[in-house]
């Protein structure tokens, strides 16, 4: 005969601070168990997990490759209160009734665990996992995730000193030499935080006959391993270009910014799944291969890798894609005729050599924007004798 199964009408996991965004290594995690039932139930053992663990799983042709990692374990059978207990150590919970069972357990000190992450082929996942045993009926069970991040400081030695490099291109057409491309590039620092700007100083040259556009960008490697086999996933995150560079000519970054957007920390510990960031700087040559190099990026989390001076790669540190093309500035009073110069400043000269274009394959267009110089100042009557009223019979002329 089988016995009819029983239903719960709750059993849910609550941690204590259920606002926390995110746990560190060394952090208790606790909380409570909560019951309730709808009939009269006979409860054997209330156990209680903590678990955390990375995996991996993709296709790999026609095999299927997966692979596990733990980072947590902790198991408890926590205790049942003052309620009676029978000789078997079970306990009766009736409906009306609502149970709370607490718990609590400290997680592995920091450099043992990883941050929490949720890739295209893996994850790395951290909850706490209850379970209701019951005498000859199935067992229920309730989960309760949480996040994980690892500090990441980026205030070391090594991450805080200067990174470069430099790459040049030779380029044909129909197999005959075609001048070459090159790029010289220099980032102050290698460790960054999310919302900070990173300060490129680059210098591009071209001697050959094509147009290229330089340009930069961040970027997300995450690499996955499984069986054997790795996997690699490449991600642009945010990207900054420069202007055209035509044949024989030369330009320069300085100072030019790129901002670290809202993403996760830099992920270096774990055995099976790897996030790591770079900054791609590169030059985009119509007809041929990019020229790129990369310069390798580490992800702090925010408030650790916070300086003293974080703002002052953002000070003096202006785009030049960002300025407008005339930095004019009308004064709030009209100025005198000896104020006005003809002599007006540019960021930039007024017929740019080619337009913007957000595709690479786009046609190239010259655009020549307009430009007003700034209108003469307005009379004033302030100061000015005032005219004479003229007689009647005065003549006008």
């Amino acid at each position: 005969m089988v016995a009819m199964t029983k239903k719960v009408k709750t059993f849910q996991v609550v941690l204590s601070d259920p606002c926390k965004s995110f746990y560190c290594g060394g952090d208790r995690v606790s909380g409570r168990v909560e019951v309730e039932v709808s009939e009269v139930t006979r409860v054997s053992a209330v156990k209680l997990l903590g678990l955390g663990c990375a995996k991996v799983e993709y296709a790999k042709g026609k095999q299927r490759c997966r692979q596990e990692a733990e980072y947590l374990r902790y198991e408890e059978v926590l205790s049942l209160g003052d309620q009676p207990a029978d000789s078997d150590g079970s306990v009766v919970l009736r409906p009306g009734n609502k149970y709370e069972y607490p718990f609590g357990f400290d997680l592995p000190e920091q450099g043992q665990l990883v941050s929490s992450y949720k890739g295209k082929f893996g994850y790395v996942q951290y909850y706490v996992k209850a379970q209701m045993e019951r005498p000859q009926q199935p067992t229920v069970e309730s989960k309760k995730y949480f996040e994980v991040e690892e500090p990441l400081d980026v205030n070391t030695p090594d991450l805080l000193s200067p990174a470069g490099g430099m790459k040049e291109k030779k380029v044909t057409c129909m197999f005959i030499p075609d001048g070459q491309v090159s790029l010289n590039a220099k980032i102050d620092r290698r460790g960054f935080c999310e919302g900070e700007d990173i300060c490129i100083n680059a210098k591009f040259e071209n001697t050959c006959s094509r147009i290229v556009v330089p340009k930069a960008a961040i970027i997300a490697k995450h690499t996955y391993q499984a069986n054997g086999r790795t996997k690699v996933f490449r991600q642009k995150l945010s990207s900054v270009r420069g202007n055209h560079i035509i044949s024989g000519m030369c330009d320069a970054w300085q100072g030019k910014t790129i901002r670290v957007p809202k993403i996760k920390p830099s992920m270096l510990g774990c055995n099976i799944i790897r996030v790591e960031y770079a900054l791609m700087i590169y030059i985009h040559i119509p007809g041929s291969e990019k020229l790129i190099l990369e310069l390798p990026l580490v992800i702090g989390t925010s408030g650790i890798g916070s300086r003293t001076n974080s703002v002052s790669s953002q000070e003096g540190s202006i785009s030049t894609a960002s300025q407008s093309w005339v930095s004019l500035r009308m004064p709030a009073e009209p100025p005198s005729y000896c104020d006005i110069t003809k002599d007006c400043r540019l960021d930039q000269p007024l017929t740019p050599l080619l337009d913007d274009v957000d595709c690479d394959d786009s046609p190239i267009f010259m655009n020549a924007p307009s430009f007003q110089f700034p209108s003469p100042p307005a009379y004033s009557e302030v100061g000015l004798t005032p005219i004479q009223q003229l007689r009647p019979d005065e003549s006008t002329f």
